[in-house]
């Protein structure tokens, strides 16, 4: 029995080794990783393990002293992300009470207020949320610029900011029509008009904000695609690039 019992502990472990060793596997692990079979501890496969981390690149383990002083980030960046956190979720458990339809949209708000164990408070997380992103979000771009973080080589980032700023003005703009209140009707009514000034495609910048000439049930499902998915997406994807940009560029720039 003792025999037998070593025999099949060795077979299990020699069927280990080999799916542990196998290319398969050897092809998932990064170069240098102590989980590979053939890891020798040096000091240069921990610096690779180090250079190949991507939580490293998110978090560095240095960071410049003023980058973590609050009187002077004020983390109003970071305090932009985590409201856009916030709003994501609080937006996914709203959704599943809400029908973007002319008929539904009005009264689903109601009864989200009214029946839905804690919708009230979700709601006014989402509502104040958004306001308070649009206001960090512009209070972290006027921090930047009156510390000349827009100047080289940082001025590509700068840009990004700027869409990003626009992008989330968007986004509160078009999340203002989905209650289908009046208050909703007539403020999408005059922002809508305030676009057809544009100068030449003031008349395709409105049509395209409406889905036609005024505010109809085909607004209100334009407004909503837009709110969830489409700008969303375009956040999420400059908001990479920005960190990325931050990282690139040597992190948060000093006081001048």
């Amino acid at each position: 029995m003792a025999n037998g019992r070593t025999s099949l502990r060795e077979r299990l472990t020699e069927a280990r080794e080999k799916i542990w060793g196998s290319q398969a596997v050897d092809s998932i692990l990064r170069p240098g990783s102590p989980f590979k079979q053939n890891y020798s501890d040096s000091p240069r496969n921990r610096s690779y393990v180090v250079m190949n981390n991507v939580l490293y690149h998110l978090h560095p383990v240095k960071v410049k002293r003023h980058a973590v002083k609050l009187s002077y980030t004020l983390c109003l960046g970071g305090l932009s992300f985590f409201l856009f956190i916030l709003l994501t979720i609080t937006g996914i458990f709203l959704m599943f009470y809400y029908t973007p339809s002319a008929d539904a949209a009005y009264t689903d708000v109601q009864a989200l207020s009214t029946n839905v164990a804690f919708g009230s408070l979700v709601r006014n997380m989402h509502r104040w949320g958004a306001h308070l992103m649009v206001l960090s979000v512009f209070l972290h771009m006027s921090r930047v610029f009156y510390h000349g973080a827009y100047k080289p080589p940082r001025e590509f980032n700068w840009v990004v900011g700027v869409v990003l700023l626009l992008l989330t003005l968007l986004l509160s703009f078009s999340g203002y029509l989905l209650p289908w209140d009046q208050l909703a009707l007539w403020a999408v009514t005059v922002g809508s008009n305030m676009a057809s000034f544009v100068p030449a495609i003031g008349a395709q910048v409105k049509f395209g904000l409406l889905a036609g000439a005024e505010v109809t049930a085909s607004t209100l499902l334009r407004f909503y695609v837009l709110h969830v998915l489409f700008l969303p997406f375009i956040i999420v994807i400059f908001m990479a690039v920005h960190f990325w940009r931050v990282r690139k560029d040597g992190g948060i720039s000093g006081p001048l």
